[in-house]
């Protein structure tokens, strides 16, 4: 009887397949999300997952500003910047970020912030697609559907 080899393969940048992926964030937990979200830039999902290459998917999130945050998070959560002046730290409420101009921004920072920093992770970032509304741009790429609300019940509010 012959044993069986178990093989480790790491994938090269030119074997990775990208796919499209389109969410529809309407009433999901912020969070939850952006989990899911980082996960599928990475590659994570795949069994082909190497740590080191770009093997993660575009996702394309629709009604980004529709997204919730649980508990008192809206009016708690703050998010700091600094103008690079002494005592130039500003900070904004989530939900004045959410009634903003640019919405979609407390679902990039989420994601953001769960991918690594450096070269790799700016490649992953640039595979997120965000969008405030429902229409998108990416039609032509034909990108399959991904149910988030139906993975976990506590992935969407109220349901």
């Amino acid at each position: 009887m012959k044993a069986l080899t178990k093989v480790t393969r790491s994938i090269k940048p030119a074997e990775v397949e990208k796919k499209w992926h389109l969410i529809d964030a309407d009433g999901l937990v912020v969070g939850r999300l952006a989990v899911i979200i980082a996960n599928h830039l990475r590659g994570k999902h795949k069994p082909s997952y190497t740590p080191h290459v770009d093997c993660g998917d575009h996702v394309v999130v629709i009604n980004a500003d529709k997204v919730k945050l649980t508990g008192n998070k809206l009016k708690d959560k703050i998010y700091y910047k600094h103008t690079g002046y002494a005592g130039g730290i500003k900070e904004v409420t989530a939900d004045k970020v959410l009634g903003g101009r640019f919405p979609e921004r407390v679902l990039e920072k989420a994601v953001e912030r769960m991918i690594p920093r450096g070269p790799l992770g700016r490649a992953q970032m640039r595979a997120l697609h965000l969008y405030a509304g429902a229409e998108h741009p990416h039609a032509g790429t034909q990108p399959e559907p991904l149910d988030v609300a139906s993975m976990n019940r506590k992935n969407k509010v109220g349901a």
